[in-house]
């Protein structure tokens, strides 16, 4: 009983050094915050502006992360090769068969079909990659999905090499490049757009898997799928539409991408497919309010770190997100929205 209880104290002394050394490193976090702010109030707003945007598409992409994640355990390392043929599909169509290269009201049109057309074709290249090559492998060990991702991953490289091509490709944008002055502040039209067009579709996510018929489908076969079945629920459909949903949604973010940012190339999935990985991890992977909120603040650490006064420089970007990625592994495994289980053996 003694040694029970010292153990016990033991783990609660430990739990607190690690409460404390986490609050440490989140009071340093505000400091650094408040800092930025004192020095350039202006500046910080500005970045701020685009950090918002880039976290929205962040967002957009760590959800397809997630919500397949919350449905089959498959962390879906493809995924961010698809908004990359998404970002590539959307600007082909938009500036090749549309013939759209300069912000007009037609433009703006044909923006929005290209749109649902980069959402429609990332939604069935999804649907078939997991249709041939992740349906055969649900009970299969964990290892053999997640190499077959990785192995996916690669065969959407070399697509995206073949339309793309190896280097990085200029694209035009129709939206407006003008700023507009908020108290003071110069906010790129781009940034206002993205977010307007973000903020909707995360809340029409939230609504369908929240409110829906299907999204109760999606939430009982995420849960138990053998019930699910014994339900009448037919599993590889809605397995198959979480796919469908979680490619639109990285159609709609390579879109936006291209749109901002006015470039493609082959291994941008890659990089942006990491930095959406690091937000939903945060967020805790499986919780679709977790992957937004955790999308949001890599975007804003991350436009911070590059533009504020006190900074590090774009050089260490990747540096910060991913020390704070295990820091936030070491404190919290579950994530800031996530349960941690430990799983008995």
């Amino acid at each position: 009983m003694t040694s029970a209880v010292a153990a016990r104290g033991g783990r609660l002394a430990k739990l607190g050094l690690v409460n404390s050394v986490g609050l440490v490193f989140v009071g340093l976090g505000i400091a650094w915050l408040i800092w930025n702010i004192v020095d350039g109030p202006r500046l910080f707003a500005r970045l701020l502006v685009g950090g918002l945007s880039n976290g929205a598409l962040f967002a957009l992409i760590a959800l397809g992360y997630t919500m397949v994640y919350g449905i089959i355990e498959l962390i879906n390392f493809a995924h961010g090769d698809l908004f990359m043929l998404g970002a590539v599909m959307g600007a082909i169509m938009l500036e090749q068969w549309f013939g759209q290269t300069k912000s007009s009201p037609t433009g703006w049109i044909l923006l929005a079909v290209a749109m649902l057309g980069a959402m429609a074709f990332c939604a069935a290249v999804n649907v078939v990659i997991e249709r041939f090559a992740y349906r055969r492998l649900r009970n299969a060990p964990k290892l053999a999905p997640l190499i077959t991702a990785v192995g996916v991953s690669f065969i959407l490289q070399n697509i995206g090499i073949r339309i793309n091509g190896s280097a990085p490709h200029s694209r035009t944008s129709v939206l407006p490049t003008k700023e507009i002055s908020v108290g003071g502040v110069g906010i790129r039209v781009a940034y206002i757009v993205v977010i307007a067009i973000t903020v909707p579709l995360l809340l029409f996510m939230t609504w369908l898997v929240q409110k829906t018929k299907i999204g109760k489908a999606m939430r009982a076969t995420a849960q138990d799928r053998d019930a699910a079945r014994l339900m009448g629920i037919d599993v590889d459909k809605i397995i198959s539409f979480t796919f469908a949903l979680g490619g639109a949604l990285a159609g709609a973010a390579g879109m936006l991408f291209v749109e901002v940012n006015r470039r493609t190339s082959y291994d941008l999935g890659f990089r942006l497919g990491l930095i959406a990985f690091t937000a939903a991890v945060l967020g805790g992977v499986g919780n679709l309010l977790g992957a937004v909120i955790g999308g949001v603040f890599i975007g804003v650490i991350q436009a911070l770190n590059d533009g504020a006064p006190h900074g590090l420089g774009q050089e260490w970007t990747q540096t910060v997100m991913f020390s704070i990625l295990i820091l936030m592994i070491i404190f919290r495994p579950g994530g800031l929205f996530g349960k941690h289980a430990q799983e008995k053996v």
